[in-house]
């Protein structure tokens, strides 16, 4: 890792820094995260989906709702490790995509990171099932299209570096959310109590599992993109 005084001679310091900063108050303002978290659900929601898929299992839609919350049905076994696979992934499938845009990023493939995250929700708006996740999904990818399309290089680097602070920072903060609404017995349907019944481990346990992955992804992530 970089010291403060190697990152400061950088170039991109400014970037680098301060995409990180501007991702912080989009995840830590309660306000502007109420508006931001409906990307971190669409990424949670396509990690159902994508997962579904690959277990075997058949989707048979998305719905994004204005609350931040989300639904995706897939049919298939109720059981088993397919269904397993498909609970698990939507809680960790923001801070492993910001994961993976940070390795991206620190390649210096930003442009196919966005063009790469604009095939995907063209991909998933074929299966949202409501308005209101029509326009969140149509939304999200008019941004990250106009940016690889019309932007500069330079205001490319600056919103790849964002996009990846902000799914790596925003991939921890939902997991603190689930556990406290779950103390509060007012999560009975999590994920994480979905899976207690698959699977018949408590779960507070998948929390901590939730929260381990997206810790390790937010360390490995700051670190390829603070030494880019």
């Amino acid at each position: 890792m970089p010291t403060l005084t190697e990152l400061w001679d950088r170039p991109d310091a400014a970037v680098v820094l301060g995409s990180a900063l501007v991702a912080m108050v989009l995840v830590l303002s309660r306000g502007i995260w109420r508006v931001s978290r409906n990307v971190v659900t669409i990424a949670h929601e396509g990690g159902h989906a994508l997962f579904a898929l690959l277990s075997g299992r058949r989707l048979s839609g998305i719905t994004l709702h204005s609350d931040t919350s989300g639904v995706t049905v897939s049919r298939g076994r109720p059981t088993g490790f397919g269904m397993i696979l498909t609970g698990f992934a939507g809680y960790v499938a923001p801070s492993l995509l910001g994961l993976g845009g940070a390795a991206l990023v620190a390649a210096d493939q930003i442009r196919p990171l966005l063009w790469g995250s604009t095939a995907l929700l063209i991909a998933m708006l074929v299966m949202i099932r409501n308005v209101f996740g029509v326009i969140s999904v149509v939304v999200t990818g008019a941004i990250v299209f106009a940016v690889s399309w019309f932007a500069t290089v330079e205001v490319q680097n600056a919103f790849g570096y964002l996009f990846c602070w902000f799914l790596l920072l925003g991939g921890v903060r939902p997991v603190w959310e689930l556990q406290r609404k779950r103390v509060r017995g007012r999560a009975p349907s999590s994920d994480a109590d979905q899976l207690a019944r698959l699977t018949g481990v408590p779960g507070t346990l998948w929390v901590l599992v939730f929260g381990a992955i997206s810790l390790a992804s937010l360390y490995f992530g700051g670190l390829l993109l603070l030494a880019v």
